[in-house]
This record gives structure tokens, C-alpha cells and sequence, in this order.
């Protein structure tokens, strides 16, 4: 795997909410793990990483990310893993965007999983201040999904 292709898969994760990213090529196999603000990245022994000849060892190296503030207000999390859908269809308009008043019990998003499309609906009352995923990523059991003020 060449030192371009792993800087932009540790790209990937770190601005991504993945917390673990594996990838197994014919050549071997690569794991990155996002700890807090740091990644590890794991290669098995058959992996050689070939970097170009005009990159420096330090291209590797991923910034460090300072940790954003802690939300405030009642989070919406995932009840499952699959795909985020903001609207009802691609043409649709978003069930609701940041600034929304949602009553509990409305639908915010859609969730597939399994080919199965599953509302998300408000467990609380309140104001739409984040939206913290976008349409169409993959998300994950308990990742929170929108802040509601």
C-alpha cells in the first residue's frame, strides 16, 4: 500500500465519527484506530508502505485535533448501524434542519439497515441546534445524530 493511499484513508477516519477502519489487500492487511483525538495505525507484517520519492516520513503523521466543546442540550442517538438519510427521498426536502422545532415523537431521519428503511423520531421536545452527520455516511450504534435545545 503506498503512503499516499494510507494518508488519505487516516484522512477518512479522522473526519469522519468511525472510530476503527480495516482494510485487507492482497498485499496485507492495514487497521486504524482512532483513540480520542489520536490514531494508531496498525499494518500486518506482509505490508510494505512504499512512499513516494517525494515524501517525507513526516506526511504520515496526522494532525492533532483539538477536541470540539461538549454539546449542550438532549442528544439524538442511533438506535442502529446503517446508513443516515436526512429526507424521505434524494429530492425531498430534509425532515428537519438545524433551527426546526421538533415535537417528541416526530421523524428527524430515516436509518436503513438490512434494506429496511427505519424513522428516527424525537424523543424529546425542543429546537434542532446540530446536526452532527449528513446524508448518506454510515453511522453507528449510540452515535449521536442531532442536538435538540
Amino acid at each position: 500500500m503506498d503512503l499516499r493511499k494510507l494518508k488519505t484513508l487516516i484522512d477518512l477516519v479522522s473526519e469522519s465519527d468511525i472510530s476503527e477502519l480495516e482494510i485487507t489487500e492482497a498485499e496485507g492487511k492495514v487497521r486504524i484506530v482512532k483513540a480520542g483525538a489520536q490514531q494508531v495505525v496498525y499494518a500486518s507484517a506482509p505490508t510494505q508502505i512504499s512512499a513516494p520519492a517525494s515524501t517525507g516520513a513526516a506526511a504520515v503523521s496526522a494532525p492533532a485535533e483539538v477536541a470540539p466543546s461538549a454539546p449542550t442540550g438532549h442528544t439524538v442517538k442511533s438506535p442502529m448501524v446503517g446508513t443516515f438519510y436526512g429526507a424521505s427521498s434524494p429530492g425531498a426536502a430534509p425532515f428537519v434542519t438545524v433551527g426546526s422545532t421538533v415535537k417528541k415523537g416526530q421523524t428527524l431521519c430515516i436509518i436503513e439497515a438490512m434494506k429496511l428503511l427505519n424513522e428516527i423520531e424525537a424523543d424529546a421536545d425542543g429546537v434542532i441546534t446540530q446536526a452532527l452527520i449528513e446524508n448518506g455516511q454510515p453511522v453507528e450504534f449510540g452515535q449521536p445524530l442531532y442536538i435538540i435545545g
